[in-house]
């Protein structure tokens, strides 16, 4: 997939680019697979705000995607999607039977391209087995934390992970943020790359656009009042900015450690901080 850029014409278009959507086949999706999805606004169920910076946007449907494949599944690729609620491509399967799945789309996959979902399969890319199945080496996506409960991991556009080693229940497998993770053998996963891999690179050029992905402005705390941020308020200098930064709430923040789901430390071979440490 390439970049696709603008003649400057304006000056949003100058820093302006997009995505390439050539390897795209259809833009009209199944209606079967589509669910109406209201937009919260960043807003819980007692109509407060919970995530800043959220809201408005163009309407758009979920597509549901079937990240817990079921097994001894065998499907032909219909078709190959945008899908406006994801980083990655989908890919529209079609069983024998007639029964049609959403799934993420591996880099090169093409229309009529068989794709199976067994413990034990083809090592090809886009075919899902469990991970005591798989080589290691291998690259691999949609993983799964649980047997059973469908890929957790390893989702986003251009993200692959690989398979370190194999021992006892366990196998080692490295992630795309470089940290190295124990994942039960019995686990299922898919083979390959997730395509789409320059979309971590399209500038979006202006703030038009940031709105029709439904972000609302951000305003930095230092130019706040003392009342309503920690970084408010003072006449000059650093503006109340103290020896540490903090969120709108007074949580430290830029290296506080925040992770409090501690029970699976003892699954983490190699933390992802590891080489910053170094």
């Amino acid at each position: 997939m390439a970049i696709k850029t603008y003649k400057p014409t304006t000056p949003g278009r100058r820093g302006m680019s997009s995505q390439d959507f050539s390897d795209i086949t259809t833009r009209k999706p199944l209606r079967s697979l589509l669910v109406a999805k209201r937009r919260g606004s960043g807003r819980n169920n007692q109509g407060r705000i919970t995530t800043r910076h959220q809201g408005g946007g163009a309407k758009k449907f979920y597509r549901k995607v079937n990240f817990n494949l079921p097994v001894g599944t065998e499907a032909i690729i219909e078709h190959i999607e945008y899908d406006p609620n994801r980083s990655a491509r989908i890919a529209r399967i079609k069983e024998a039977n007639g029964t049609y799945h959403y799934i993420l789309a591996v880099k090169d996959m093409a229309v009529g391209q068989k794709i199976i979902s067994d413990s034990e399969t083809a090592i090809d890319a886009g075919n899902r087995l469990q991970i005591k199945n798989i080589p290691i080496g291998s690259t691999i996506h949609a993983i799964e934390i649980q047997p059973g409960r469908g890929a957790q991991m390893v989702r986003s556009a251009g993200n692959g992970a690989q398979l370190m080693a194999k021992e006892g229940q366990y196998a080692q497998v490295r992630l795309p943020s470089g940290e190295v993770r124990l994942i039960n053998q019995e686990c299922m996963a898919s083979l390959g790359v997730i395509g789409n891999e320059q979309h971590q690179n399209v500038k979006i050029g202006k703030a038009g656009r940031s709105r029709h992905l439904g972000k609302r402005p951000s305003v930095r705390g230092v130019v706040m009042n003392a009342a309503d941020h920690p970084h408010g308020g003072g006449d000059g200098g650093r503006h109340g900015m103290g020896k540490d930064p903090r969120t709108p709430w007074g949580q430290k923040t830029l290296g506080f450690k925040t992770r409090s789901r501690k029970s699976t430390t003892k699954f983490i071979v190699r933390s992802r901080h590891a080489a910053k440490r170094k």
